[in-house]
C-alpha cells in the first residue's frame, strides 16, 4: 500500500470544500484558500484548475464572476405585484430620436446600434405619413420564449420577456420568430462599445466578458442576442425608463397595469382611460402575441411630419 504522506487527503479535502459554495472564477477554477505572500509582497491564493491540479496565482490576478447559478434564479424572477406596461402617443413623435440617445447611453450601445427603432409609417399612399418608435414589445404569449432552446428567453411575472446571456448559446431562432424584429445579435467587440478599461480587464480576444450591468439580466456578450429589456429595475425603484424620461414631447408612457397608471414624465394618468379615450390598439395583435405596448393612433398630429431627421432640441 502506497504512504500516506498527506497530500491525497489534502487533495481530496480541497476538492470537498472547493466545490461548494465557492465562487467561480472566469478561467473555470475554483477558488480555496489564501494566505500566502509571493517574494513581490503580493498574496497569492490556491486555485483548482479545469485538469484537477491544485495552482497558485496572485490574488490581485483572479477575475471573480457572479454566481451563476444564483443569477439564473434572480434573474427569472419578476418584480412582485406588477405587470409593467408602455404607452406610446404617435400623435406626438417627431423622430427627435432622443429615446434612442437615452437607451443607448444608459446600456452602453455602440453608436450604430439601438434597442428602439423608429420607422417612417404610412398606411396608404392618400393618408399622411408618421413617426412609429418602436422597442420589444414583450408580448404576453411570446414566440421568441416557445422557440429558445435553452430556456435563454423566458417571460417573467412581472410581464417582461428578458435574456439570460449566461444560457444563450446564439442560435438566434427567437430573432426569426419575433413578428417586430425587436432582437439583435452581438457580432463582435465593435457592438459592445468597449472601453479601455474593459479591454485592459478582458483576457478574452473576443472581448466575452462582463461588459455592461444595466441590462436584467446578466450581461452583454459577444456571440448572444439582446433587445429592449424594459427596464424594470428602474421600475422597482419609482423610476421611468431613460427613453420615457429623454423625451421631449412626451410620447412615452411608462407604468405598472396593476396599479392602472402610467406616466411620461410629465403627467401621471390612469392607463384604462387613456387608452379607452384615444382608441388605441397593439401592433399585429391578429398574430395572437399580445403586445405590452399600446399605440395612441397618429391623428390630429401636433407636428407636421418632417422627411430628415430631426435631432434638434424641441
Amino acid at each position: 500500500m502506497p504512504k500516506n504522506d498527506g497530500k491525497h487527503n489534502s487533495r481530496r479535502d480541497f476538492l470537498k470544500t472547493g466545490l461548494t459554495g465557492m465562487a467561480a472564477l472566469g478561467s473555470g477554477v475554483f477558488l480555496h484558500a489564501c494566505n500566502k505572500q509571493d517574494e513581490d509582497g503580493d498574496q497569492t491564493i490556491k486555485l483548482l484548475s479545469p485538469e484537477g491540479e491544485v495552482v497558485e496565482v496572485k490574488r490581485s490576478e483572479v477575475k471573480y464572476v457572479p454566481d451563476l447559478e444564483a443569477l439564473d434564479k434572480n434573474v427569472r424572477e419578476g418584480v412582485p405585484g406588477r405587470r409593467f406596461v408602455m404607452v406610446i402617443n404617435l400623435r406626438r413623435c417627431r423622430n427627435a430620436l432622443r429615446c434612442q440617445e437615452a437607451c443607448a447611453e444608459m446600456h452602453g450601445l455602440a453608436s450604430h446600434r439601438s434597442y428602439i427603432n423608429v420607422l417612417k409609417m404610412q398606411d396608404a399612399e392618400t393618408t399622411y405619413p408618421y413617426w412609429m418608435p418602436q422597442p420589444c414589445y414583450h408580448c404576453d404569449d411570446p414566440p421568441c420564449v416557445k422557440v429558445c432552446p435553452t430556456g435563454a428567453t423566458f417571460k417573467r411575472t412581472d410581464g417582461v420577456v428578458a435574456i439570460d446571456t449566461v444560457r444563450c448559446i446564439g442560435c438566434r431562432f427567437c430573432t426569426v420568430a419575433c413578428p417586430y424584429s425587436a432582437r439583435q445579435f452581438v457580432w463582435g467587440t465593435e457592438d459592445l462599445k468597449l472601453t479601455r478599461e474593459d479591454l485592459e480587464r478582458s483576457d478574452e480576444p473576443s472581448g466575452e466578458l462582463d461588459i455592461v450591468t444595466h441590462q436584467t439580466c446578466s450581461t452583454r456578450r459577444v456571440g448572444t442576442v439582446e433587445k429592449c429589456d424594459f427596464c424594470p429595475a428602474k421600475a422597482a425603484k419609482g423610476e421611468l425608463p431613460d427613453c420615457v424620461t429623454a423625451c421631449p414631447n412626451g410620447v412615452i408612457y411608462y407604468g405598472d397595469e396593476n396599479e392602472d397608471a402610467v406616466s411620461n414624465g410629465q403627467e401621471t394618468v390612469r392607463l384604462s382611460t387613456l387608452l379607452r379615450e384615444n382608441a388605441a390598439y397593439r401592433y399585429k395583435e391578429y398574430l395572437g402575441t399580445k403586445p405590452r405596448v399600446y399605440y395612441i393612433p397618429p391623428v390630429n398630429r401636433r407636428f407636421p411630419f418632417e422627411e430628415t431627421l430631426n435631432n434638434e432640441t424641441t
